[in-house]
């Protein structure tokens, strides 16, 4: 019983073998047609050996045959064409080194500064007289116009002095009056006391031709003569009187009462207790943003100066730019500028340098830099420049604090480096 199975393996395993060799031998066969249509010349070099198929393997019985392991044989690659990269980029290269030269020589007249910040007038709202607040007319974050009310204060204490102002000026005409009448009066008085006094002289006279010839007696004739000093003294009160009524009047009895002095001073008082109470109501100064509107309250007592709110303009913009001192060189006031704002990106504005100032940010610091105590440290400076908004209008709103670039054409180019001009102008000079 053993003898035949022993003699059946052998058998099987020829088999399995025979079989193995030929799927080799046909995977071998279509790899060469297939080489043979894509490569139709191959060069004994590239020629591989054969791959000797793996022997196969005894398995028990029981277990099914697997077919042979197939070895891939990878295909020979391909010669590489020759690229035109390489001599298109040697061609350009000189074409490059031109136009760089050229726009290098003919560039640099924008002077470019991100150091630049929008910036608009602002104020704290605040009157000049004291009370109590009555009523608030804005809220926060509103726009207002130039006159708008902004807030109110308790008028009540202003009307007072008004009226008490208006009544004293109406005293003050009163009196005006009155002393325009005593001058009359005293005018009047001098015309009479003028007009007595030929009738005292003679008197006088008489008396004393009666006395020489012992006809009158001397009481009679001092009782005349002391008559005509009279009147000539009540001539000259009342001139006196006359005049010191005219001073009152300002030197002009026709003058309007209205131009009296003392007219004009009571005047002045009721027109500065109308000017406190047109205060209490305040106002916009300019066209504008309120801001900080919460910190103020109904009822709050408000003394003279102190701010209520702030006050933004939304008209009076400006961009403050603090370039380098180097980039400075060429930048005049009244140069064109282009504006770019971060928080807009595509928006330009169009605007000009309105003024350069004189000194840098550093030399208005709270302690500026002691360069005399020895210690130096140079340091590029930056100095304060301001650039006007020419098209603010159909735009974005435009905030204070807000980041731009400033573009500034100088129109100056950059020229040739200083050696190559150096060398121009020496060959200049050899000529």
């Amino acid at each position: 019983m053993s003898e035949p199975t022993s003699s059946r393996k052998p058998a099987e395993d020829d088999d399995a073998g025979e079989r193995a060799g030929d799927q080799v031998i046909r995977l071998d066969t279509q790899r060469e047609q297939r080489r043979g249509a894509s490569n139709p010349v191959i060069d004994d070099d590239e020629l591989e050996a054969p791959v000797a198929p793996e022997p196969a393997k005894l398995e028990a019985p029981s277990a099914q045959p697997k077919p042979a392991a197939v070895t891939m044989v990878p295909s020979a690659p391909a010669r590489p064409r020759r690229s035109l990269t390489r001599p298109v980029m040697f061609a350009l290269l000189p074409v490059a080194l031109v136009a760089g030269g050229y726009y290098y020589v003919t560039g640099g007249q924008v002077m470019t500064t991100d150091n630049a910040y929008i910036q608009a007038q602002s104020l704290g709202v605040s009157t000049d007289v004291s009370g109590t607040v009555q009523e608030i007319d804005v809220h926060e974050n509103e726009a207002v116009k130039k006159g708008q009310v902004l807030f109110r204060l308790r008028p009540a204490s202003f009307e007072t002095a008004v009226a008490g102002a208006e009544a004293q000026l109406g005293t003050v005409r009163n009196q005006v009056l009155t002393l325009q009448a005593s001058y009359q009066q005293s005018l009047a008085q001098i015309d009479q006391a003028e007009a007595d006094i030929p009738y005292y002289e003679a008197a006088f006279q008489r008396q004393q031709d009666l006395l020489k010839t012992s006809t009158a007696s001397k009481a009679t004739f001092d009782s005349a003569q002391h008559d005509l000093i009279a009147a000539r003294q009540k001539v000259t009160v009342a001139k006196a009187q006359a005049q010191a009524t005219l001073a009152q009047l300002g030197g002009d009895a026709s003058q309007p009462v209205e131009k009296n002095p003392f007219y004009l001073q009571a005047q002045s008082a009721v027109d500065d207790a109308q000017r406190n109470l047109n205060d209490s109501v305040v106002k916009a100064p300019f066209d504008g943003i309120v801001t900080n509107v919460d910190s103020l309250q109904v009822g709050k007592y408000l003394p003279a100066s102190q701010p209520a709110f702030g006050l933004v303009s939304s008209t009076d913009i400006w961009i403050a730019g603090e370039p380098k001192e180097t980039e400075l060189t060429y930048v005049r006031p009244g140069q064109k500028a282009t504006i770019t704002v971060d928080g807009y990106p595509g928006q330009v504005w169009h605007g000009t340098v309105a003024s350069i100032s004189p000194a840098s940010s550093s030399s208005f610091s709270l302690l500026p830099a002691q360069n005399t105590s020895g210690n130096w440290v140079k340091v590029v400076q930056r100095i304060p420049m301001r650039v006007t908004i020419d098209d603010p209008q159909g735009k974005p709103p435009l905030r204070g604090g807000m980041s731009a670039v400033v573009d500034i054409d100088t129109g100056h180019a950059r020229g040739l480096p200083d050696f190559i001009a150096n060398l121009f102008k020496h060959s200049e000079q050899k000529s």
